[in-house]
Protein backbone atom coordinates (compact mmCIF):
# COMPACT_ATOMS: atom_id res chain seq x y z
CA UNK A 1 0.00 0.00 0.00
CA UNK A 2 3.36 2.58 0.85
CA UNK A 3 5.70 2.49 -1.91
CA UNK A 4 8.83 4.44 -1.33
CA UNK A 5 11.75 4.54 -4.15
CA UNK A 6 14.91 6.11 -3.63
CA UNK A 7 13.53 9.23 -2.21
CA UNK A 8 15.46 12.39 -1.47
CA UNK A 9 13.93 15.76 0.48
CA UNK A 10 16.86 18.85 0.63
CA UNK A 11 16.70 22.10 2.19
CA UNK A 12 19.27 24.04 0.04
CA UNK A 13 22.33 22.15 0.83
CA UNK A 14 20.95 19.62 3.82
CA UNK A 15 19.16 16.54 3.13
CA UNK A 16 16.23 16.01 5.32
CA UNK A 17 15.74 12.47 3.61
CA UNK A 18 18.87 10.87 1.57
CA UNK A 19 18.29 8.07 -0.93
CA UNK A 20 15.21 6.02 1.37
CA UNK A 21 13.13 3.18 -0.04
CA UNK A 22 10.83 1.50 1.65
CA UNK A 23 7.47 -0.72 1.55
CA UNK A 24 4.37 -0.92 3.81
CA UNK A 25 1.73 -3.78 3.28
CA UNK A 26 -1.55 -4.11 4.05
CA UNK A 27 -2.36 -5.57 7.64
CA UNK A 28 0.96 -4.35 8.63
CA UNK A 29 2.11 -2.32 11.53
CA UNK A 30 5.29 -0.70 11.20
CA UNK A 31 7.34 1.41 13.61
CA UNK A 32 9.45 4.14 12.30
CA UNK A 33 11.90 5.08 14.88
CA UNK A 34 15.26 7.40 15.03
CA UNK A 35 16.49 10.45 17.33
CA UNK A 36 14.86 13.54 16.99
CA UNK A 37 16.10 15.60 13.85
CA UNK A 38 16.68 12.05 11.58
CA UNK A 39 13.89 12.29 9.33
CA UNK A 40 10.85 11.01 10.40
CA UNK A 41 8.19 13.46 10.52
CA UNK A 42 9.62 14.71 6.97
CA UNK A 43 8.89 11.27 5.40
CA UNK A 44 5.63 11.10 6.67
CA UNK A 45 4.87 15.01 5.15
CA UNK A 46 6.01 13.24 2.05
CA UNK A 47 3.80 10.12 2.09
CA UNK A 48 0.92 12.70 3.65
CA UNK A 49 1.27 14.56 0.26
CA UNK A 50 2.09 17.99 2.86
CA UNK A 51 6.04 17.90 1.10
CA UNK A 52 6.92 16.74 -2.01
CA UNK A 53 10.22 14.45 -2.70
CA UNK A 54 13.36 16.46 -3.83
CA UNK A 55 13.69 13.18 -5.80
CA UNK A 56 12.73 9.66 -6.07
CA UNK A 57 8.96 8.00 -5.87
CA UNK A 58 6.27 7.72 -3.31
CA UNK A 59 3.30 5.67 -4.26
CA UNK A 60 0.37 5.78 -1.39
CA UNK A 61 -2.03 3.23 -2.34
CA UNK A 62 -1.57 2.81 -6.04
CA UNK A 63 -1.56 6.39 -6.26
CA UNK A 64 1.53 8.74 -7.26
CA UNK A 65 2.10 11.92 -3.85
CA UNK A 66 2.75 14.70 -6.76
CA UNK A 67 0.80 13.60 -9.75
CA UNK A 68 -2.08 12.61 -7.42
CA UNK A 69 -2.14 14.25 -4.65
CA UNK A 70 -5.78 14.17 -3.78
CA UNK A 71 -6.44 10.85 -4.28
CA UNK A 72 -3.63 9.64 -2.07
CA UNK A 73 -5.54 12.48 0.82
CA UNK A 74 -8.52 10.32 0.45
CA UNK A 75 -7.26 7.35 1.61
CA UNK A 76 -4.86 8.57 4.57
CA UNK A 77 -5.54 8.71 7.86
CA UNK A 78 -2.42 11.28 9.13
CA UNK A 79 -1.56 12.53 12.66
CA UNK A 80 0.88 15.07 12.58
CA UNK A 81 3.08 15.85 15.44
CA UNK A 82 1.97 18.81 16.63
CA UNK A 83 -1.72 17.77 16.57
CA UNK A 84 -3.47 20.76 14.82
CA UNK A 85 -7.00 21.10 16.65
CA UNK A 86 -9.74 23.78 17.11
CA UNK A 87 -9.50 24.29 19.91
CA UNK A 88 -12.34 26.87 20.47
CA UNK A 89 -14.56 23.99 19.33
CA UNK A 90 -16.54 21.41 21.36
CA UNK A 91 -14.86 17.76 20.94
CA UNK A 92 -18.03 16.51 19.51
CA UNK A 93 -18.63 19.51 17.44
CA UNK A 94 -15.28 19.47 15.63
CA UNK A 95 -15.29 15.52 14.99
CA UNK A 96 -18.38 15.63 12.87
CA UNK A 97 -16.74 18.83 11.42
CA UNK A 98 -13.86 16.82 10.18
CA UNK A 99 -16.39 13.92 9.51
CA UNK A 100 -17.85 16.09 6.68
CA UNK A 101 -14.87 17.65 5.75
CA UNK A 102 -14.16 13.93 4.74
CA UNK A 103 -17.45 13.37 2.48
CA UNK A 104 -19.48 11.67 5.44
CA UNK A 105 -23.17 12.90 5.71
CA UNK A 106 -26.37 11.88 7.72
CA UNK A 107 -26.33 8.10 8.96
CA UNK A 108 -23.21 7.71 7.31
CA UNK A 109 -21.28 10.59 9.42
CA UNK A 110 -23.04 9.27 12.90
CA UNK A 111 -21.70 5.78 12.23
CA UNK A 112 -18.47 6.50 11.72
CA UNK A 113 -18.76 9.17 14.53
CA UNK A 114 -19.77 6.64 17.43
CA UNK A 115 -17.13 4.00 16.12
CA UNK A 116 -14.59 6.15 16.10
CA UNK A 117 -15.56 7.94 19.79
CA UNK A 118 -15.66 4.33 21.08
CA UNK A 119 -12.48 3.39 18.91
CA UNK A 120 -10.75 6.46 20.25
CA UNK A 121 -11.94 6.62 24.04
CA UNK A 122 -13.59 10.34 23.90
CA UNK A 123 -16.85 10.13 25.11
CA UNK A 124 -16.10 11.38 28.28
CA UNK A 125 -14.67 14.55 26.81
CA UNK A 126 -17.72 15.19 23.93
CA UNK A 127 -18.77 17.99 25.75
CA UNK A 128 -16.10 19.72 26.38
CA UNK A 129 -13.85 22.62 24.46
CA UNK A 130 -10.71 20.92 22.99
CA UNK A 131 -8.29 23.42 24.47
CA UNK A 132 -10.17 22.43 28.02
CA UNK A 133 -8.75 18.13 27.57
CA UNK A 134 -5.63 17.27 29.20
CA UNK A 135 -2.80 16.39 26.71
CA UNK A 136 -3.55 12.74 26.26
CA UNK A 137 -6.89 13.50 25.35
CA UNK A 138 -6.09 16.35 23.01
CA UNK A 139 -4.04 13.87 21.54
CA UNK A 140 -6.98 11.39 21.30
CA UNK A 141 -8.76 13.90 19.51
CA UNK A 142 -6.62 13.83 16.71
CA UNK A 143 -6.51 10.71 16.58
CA UNK A 144 -9.60 10.28 15.98
CA UNK A 145 -9.36 12.99 13.23
CA UNK A 146 -7.51 10.53 11.73
CA UNK A 147 -9.62 7.75 11.78
CA UNK A 148 -13.01 9.14 11.35
CA UNK A 149 -13.01 8.14 7.53
CA UNK A 150 -12.35 4.56 8.29
CA UNK A 151 -8.99 4.68 6.14
CA UNK A 152 -6.76 2.07 4.81
CA UNK A 153 -3.99 3.92 5.41
CA UNK A 154 -2.78 5.45 8.57
CA UNK A 155 0.27 7.60 9.19
CA UNK A 156 0.81 8.48 12.47
CA UNK A 157 3.17 10.76 13.81
CA UNK A 158 4.54 10.45 17.92
CA UNK A 159 0.94 9.30 18.71
CA UNK A 160 1.64 8.20 22.10
CA UNK A 161 3.05 11.86 22.98
CA UNK A 162 1.35 13.15 26.64
CA UNK A 163 -0.54 9.80 26.95
CA UNK A 164 -0.17 8.26 30.33
CA UNK A 165 0.67 4.51 30.62
CA UNK A 166 -2.90 3.09 30.49
CA UNK A 167 -3.32 5.13 27.32
CA UNK A 168 -0.31 3.88 25.73
CA UNK A 169 -1.97 0.35 26.49
CA UNK A 170 -5.39 1.52 25.07
CA UNK A 171 -3.56 2.65 21.83
CA UNK A 172 -1.33 -0.16 21.44
CA UNK A 173 -4.82 -2.50 21.40
CA UNK A 174 -6.86 -0.12 19.32
CA UNK A 175 -3.48 -0.82 16.76
CA UNK A 176 -3.80 -4.06 16.83
CA UNK A 177 -7.67 -3.95 16.49
CA UNK A 178 -7.52 -1.48 13.12
CA UNK A 179 -4.32 -3.84 11.29
CA UNK A 180 -6.89 -5.80 9.34
CA UNK A 181 -6.83 -4.47 5.61
CA UNK A 182 -4.85 -1.72 7.06
CA UNK A 183 -0.95 0.01 5.93
CA UNK A 184 -0.20 1.51 10.09
CA UNK A 185 3.05 3.22 9.47
CA UNK A 186 4.04 5.34 13.10
CA UNK A 187 7.02 7.16 13.71
CA UNK A 188 8.04 7.48 17.67
CA UNK A 189 11.59 7.69 19.49
CA UNK A 190 10.04 5.18 22.13
CA UNK A 191 11.60 1.93 21.23
CA UNK A 192 8.93 -0.12 23.71
CA UNK A 193 5.98 1.31 21.71
CA UNK A 194 7.68 0.13 18.69
CA UNK A 195 8.85 -3.90 20.35
CA UNK A 196 5.09 -4.11 21.19
CA UNK A 197 3.42 -4.20 17.91
CA UNK A 198 4.93 -3.50 15.35
CA UNK A 199 6.18 -6.54 12.55
CA UNK A 200 8.76 -4.60 11.23
CA UNK A 201 10.83 -1.78 12.26
CA UNK A 202 12.66 1.13 10.13
CA UNK A 203 15.71 2.51 11.58
CA UNK A 204 16.74 6.42 10.02
CA UNK A 205 19.60 7.86 11.09
CA UNK A 206 20.91 11.49 9.72
CA UNK A 207 18.03 11.41 6.59
CA UNK A 208 18.97 7.67 6.27
CA UNK A 209 17.58 4.84 6.42
CA UNK A 210 20.17 2.46 8.25
CA UNK A 211 17.39 -0.94 9.12
CA UNK A 212 14.83 -2.33 7.88
CA UNK A 213 13.45 -5.86 9.06
CA UNK A 214 12.16 -7.79 12.08
CA UNK A 215 13.58 -6.55 15.31
CA UNK A 216 15.18 -10.46 15.61
CA UNK A 217 16.37 -9.69 12.38
CA UNK A 218 18.00 -6.55 13.11
CA UNK A 219 19.63 -8.16 16.25
CA UNK A 220 21.07 -10.60 14.73
CA UNK A 221 22.37 -8.42 11.77
CA UNK A 222 24.17 -6.30 14.18
CA UNK A 223 25.99 -9.65 15.96
CA UNK A 224 23.55 -8.65 19.31
CA UNK A 225 21.24 -11.75 18.87
CA UNK A 226 18.30 -11.41 21.32
CA UNK A 227 19.02 -7.93 22.06
CA UNK A 228 16.24 -5.41 22.42
CA UNK A 229 15.22 -3.09 20.05
CA UNK A 230 16.44 0.01 22.22
CA UNK A 231 20.35 -1.82 22.46
CA UNK A 232 19.95 -2.30 18.83
CA UNK A 233 18.98 1.04 17.49
CA UNK A 234 21.57 2.56 20.10
CA UNK A 235 24.34 0.28 18.18
CA UNK A 236 23.10 1.50 14.38
CA UNK A 237 22.96 4.76 15.90
CA UNK A 238 26.44 5.38 17.70
CA UNK A 239 27.94 3.34 14.72
CA UNK A 240 26.66 6.11 11.86
CA UNK A 241 29.50 8.63 10.97
CA UNK A 242 27.52 12.28 11.32
CA UNK A 243 29.62 14.53 9.20
CA UNK A 244 28.47 18.23 9.47
CA UNK A 245 27.37 18.17 5.74
CA UNK A 246 24.47 15.23 6.39
CA UNK A 247 23.22 17.00 9.24
CA UNK A 248 19.37 16.62 9.06
CA UNK A 249 16.04 18.47 10.35
CA UNK A 250 12.61 16.39 10.30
Amino acid sequence: MITVESVTKTYGSLKAVNDVSFEVAGGEIVGFVGPNGAGKSTMLKMLSTYLYPTLGRISVAGFDVVDEPLEVRRRIGYLSGDTPLYRDMRVDEFLRFIGRARGLRNTDLERHFDETVDLCGVGDVLAMRVDQCSTGFRQRVGLATALIHDPPILLLDEPTHGFDPLQVIAFRELLQKLRPGRAILFSTHITADVEAISDRVLIIHLGRLLADGRLDELAAETGMPGASLEATFAHLVSATSSPSADRTHG
